[in-house]
């Protein structure tokens, strides 16, 4: 080859480079797709989209010279919904990422639509260990946290402090039967025993003959894998029929801060929760969540999730920032690249399942007389550390772990 025919294509080559790395349209839009409406809004909804506005203005509201826009919608928590909205925004309104998520059915239907399009998923919400399985993608990252690392950061820290009989009283319906089931093999293998369990149908009014029989098996442990109302009115009536009086401590798998403020200190005190994030737990939290509950204006506190959308989503525009570009697939690579000193979550990095790792937590639900104020209802207990919190990546079946 010729040094000009040489030259010629390394201009081409370089041109090429250029083009892919670009912004498209010179504007980076994120769409926040979450249940603005229904029984999942207080913990994600619209104060995701604050906490995903909160993270554009940190950025400066640029990030490689491309204007950054936040936009949002109701999925409806319908998966068809969802999907729609997702094949709108990408086809038609130049979104680049999609965050927040929750309903793991939702999740996964818009994950297949994003992957034929090479856009990115940033999960806060989304809680299937299946997106960092079988389903996982090149183009998805799982920042806040899955059933797997919930039930771990409950069970292990209890079953090593002498609490090694469980009692579940279950949600018959997949989400149910995982928290379970995940949560029974974590007992078991830190030498624990399960000595009962009952499934209750989905939404549930009255607890009481399987709080009666959770009473009777005088297990150390009685807990509850189950979700929104029924955590609520399962841990409710199990105060009321005075459990923690008889020396049995509540596990609420999935319980969140706002059900723990909605049950009140009185019934959900001595409540056993984990999560990654608490507004109170350090200088750097309490600030962001005093600003965020101002944008807000809801006399509130952030939960994980809303915190999730934040942190992930600055994780996000960091790796545009460095790699000048929107590809999803080439950001994502970024995020896997770079660990990152996160003022919500701490130090975290992001595997090549697209598990992002951080510190767990497990806390205990404050006493009335304990609570200084509006909000301060936990105290740590236990941290489970980055590469203890969540599940090992061999035994998640990922494909493209499993094909390197």
């Amino acid at each position: 080859m010729t040094k000009t025919g040489a030259l010629a294509l390394g201009i081409l080559v370089l041109a090429a480079y250029a083009a892919q790395a670009q912004i498209s349209d010179n504007v980076v839009r994120i769409g926040v797709l979450n249940d603005q409406s229904g029984v999942f809004a207080d913990s994600t909804g619209p104060g995701s989209v604050v906490a995903a506005k909160m993270a554009a203005a940190d950025f400066g509201d640029k990030v490689a010279g491309a204007r950054i826009e936040i936009i949002s919608a109701d999925h409806l928590n319908k998966p068809d919904v969802g999907s729609s909205i997702a094949r709108e925004w990408f086809d038609e309104k130049g979104v680049d990422a999609i965050a927040d998520l929750g309903n793991s059915a939702v999740a996964l239907a818009v994950q297949e639509v994003a992957k034929t399009r090479n856009k990115a998923i940033l999960l806060s919400a989304g809680g299937s260990t299946a997106f960092t399985g079988k389903a996982c993608t090149p183009i998805t990252v799982q920042w806040t946290y899955d059933t797997w690392a919930s039930a771990n950061a409950i069970a292990a820290p209890l079953v090593k402090s002498g609490k090694d009989t469980w009692f579940f009283i279950t949600a018959d319906y997949t989400f149910g039967h995982d928290l379970e089931s995940s949560s029974r093999s974590i007992v078991e293998a830190s030498g624990g025993k399960v000595v009962g369990d009952v499934m209750h149908p989905l939404n549930t009014a009255d607890f009481a003959s399987f709080v009666l029989q959770a009473q009777a098996s005088k297990a150390k442990v009685v807990a509850f894998a189950n979700g929104g109302d029924d955590t609520l009115r399962g841990i409710k009536q199990a105060h009321e029929f005075q459990l923690d009086k008889s020396g049995q401590v509540i596990a609420g798998l999935s319980a969140l801060i706002g059900d723990v403020h909605a049950l009140g200190l009185e019934a959900a005190q001595g409540l056993f929760v984990a999560e990654p994030f608490y507004w109170d737990l350090y200088d750097q939290t309490r600030k962001w969540a005093e600003r965020w509950s101002k944008l807000d204006g809801h006399n509130r506190m952030p939960g994980m999730m809303q915190a999730g959308v934040y942190s992930v989503i600055m994780d996000y525009l960091r790796a545009v920032a460095a790699t000048k570009s929107d590809a999803g697939k080439t950001v994502v690579d970024e995020m896997k690249k770079t660990p990152v000193n996160d003022p919500l979550f701490g130090h975290v990095s992001v595997r090549p399942d697209g598990r992002a790792i951080h510190n767990f937590y497990q806390f205990q639900v404050k006493s009335p007389a304990e609570s200084k104020g509006p909000w301060d209802h936990y105290k740590l207990v236990a941290t489970v550390p980055p590469d203890q919190a969540f599940r090992p990546m061999s035994e998640g079946g990922c494909p493209m772990v499993a094909s390197k």
